[in-house]
């Protein structure tokens, strides 16, 4: 008997910017596959990570909770993986389980997925080129070709051979755009030609800032290296000429990445064509956080800021998503597991603490969807980029975000004292974030809205366990 329950494809990018896709309105590239998706969907216009870091994001992915409860705070292999998940309770349910290309939670031991019939991984990052997988007991296997293409066609190989009496969930995690930016040869003339239009915030001074934002490293100009960019700086170069040639060989770059992406999600679209079963699958689009693209003069991600935190989101489900439709309502990483799991008409477990947005989907808002949000990036000053750790409240209009001076359950690397510090935006009014209004009389009433909102989520959520806003607010 052919089981009718929803399939689902999860295609996610690492590092790829919402506005570095052409159905986001990107001025810097084109991207046809990922673009039909949400001509024949819905594009979310408001998603959001939860910590713009890739192993925090993706445990929250998967666990449908927050890092203080999933334990992923940083980058190290510090997932267990025999937690609740969405993927395990689909396989328990009866679906088909697989997970090609980027796990990036560690490996061996407790970190090695479960809840999966077949997982084909990379070892943390991966290469970009003749990629080596990880595969149940030690096996590991080198596929030649490019990185992208590989996870693919890893991908297609499963689908094809799968049990068509029986739903799947086909998770495809790619290592692109991430940093280095090492793009398929056939791709190396792509953009040559071309001026990639600057962001407005490229020459940021951060005057209207906090500390933090003055001391990151992870300028455009300054910080990344010859290995990023594939060529030293020319000598005749210096200044504001530099900073122009150094954008232009980093993004050409990134975009580059982008353009294999696009073309491996065509991929998997003429498959599901082809197999007669696109019409039954959810198909989505996403990446594990944002990514700087030189706006604010910074490459990588992190901050709470906007082009960091922000997440592109397609999906494309033709039985209850209209076609070439949008939202604008707030949701986060920590609801895609909770949303998979209503598709499949699987109970969502009271551990998660993320909330199923399939009424979005449909174009039904619920009453009570969230107005807000909480953020929390935890590492301290990390030695390569140097940003603070900081948490926060985002609402429709405002953003409220508090850089505490030192580590809380991190290891901290600076060796002078700092001092806390706080920055409100008004979105409405300063989209880019440039100026902080928090010590603006005039936004007093709505600081303390904004205070008593984070202390609300904070305490609603359970983390309250390391410098909790109760405290520094007295």
């Amino acid at each position: 008997m052919h089981d009718s329950r929803p399939n689902i494809l999860f295609v996610m990018a690492d590092d790829h910017a919402a506005h570095a896709i052409g159905a986001y309105g990107s001025r810097i590239n084109r991207t046809p596959g990922m673009d039909r998706i949400a001509a024949e969907g819905m594009r979310l216009d408001a998603c959001f990570c939860t910590n713009s870091l890739c192993s925090p994001s993706r445990a929250a992915i998967l666990t449908g909770t927050y890092n203080h409860v999933n334990g992923v705070t940083s980058n190290s292999p510090d997932f267990d993986a025999g937690q609740t998940t969405f993927v395990g309770l689909l396989q328990a349910a009866g679906y088909q389980t697989s997970l090609s290309g980027k796990w990036h939670l560690g490996h061996g031991g407790i970190h090695d997925p479960v809840g999966f019939d077949h997982w084909t991984i990379l070892e943390d990052h991966g290469r970009y080129h003749d990629p080596e997988f990880l595969g149940p007991a030690g096996n590991r296997t080198v596929r030649p070709g490019y990185t992208t293409d590989v996870i693919t066609d890893i991908a297609l190989e499963w689908l094809r051979d799968r049990d068509r009496s029986r739903p799947f969930c086909a998770l495809v995690q790619h290592k692109a755009p991430h940093r280095s930016w090492e793009f398929a040869e056939r791709h190396a003339s792509l953009y040559e030609d071309e001026e990639i239009p600057e962001p407005p915030t490229l020459r940021d001074d951060y005057a209207g800032r906090a500390q933090p934002a003055r001391e990151a490293t992870m300028r455009v100009a300054d910080d990344l290296t010859e290995e990023d960019l594939k060529q030293f700086l020319p000598p005749d170069l210096a200044g504001d000429a530099a900073l122009r040639w150094t954008y232009q060989r980093y993004i050409k770059d990134y975009l580059r990445c982008v353009a294999a992406l696009d073309e491996n999600v065509t991929r998997l679209l003429d498959f599901l064509d082809e197999d007669g079963s696109a019409a039954n699958t959810v198909v989505v689009y996403t990446s594990d956080q944002g990514f700087f693209l030189g706006d604010h003069g910074w490459y990588d991600k992190r901050w709470m800021y906007e082009e960091s935190m922000r997440m592109p989101m397609l999906v494309r489900y033709p039985a209850e998503i209209a076609a070439g439709s949008t939202s604008s309502d707030m949701v986060l990483n920590v609801d895609f597991g909770p949303t998979f799991l209503d598709l499949a008409g699987v109970e969502v477990p009271s551990v998660m603490q993320g909330r199923s947005f399939r009424p979005i989907l449909r174009g039904e808002r619920p009453p009570d969807w969230r107005t807000s949000m909480y953020y929390r990036y935890w590492v301290h000053w990390d030695v390569a980029h140097h940003v603070w750790a900081h948490y926060g409240v985002r609402t429709d209009r405002h953003k409220l975000v508090y850089y505490y001076a030192e580590p809380c359950g991190q290891a901290g690397a600076h060796d002078e004292p700092r001092t806390p510090a706080w920055e409100l935006f008004d979105l409405e009014r300063d989209p880019q974030e440039l100026n902080s209004v928090h010590d603006d009389p005039a936004y007093r009433g709505v600081r303390q809205e904004l205070e008593r909102e984070l202390l609300r989520l904070q305490e609603e959520l359970g983390d309250t366990d390391c410098a909790p806003v109760r405290d520094v607010l007295g």
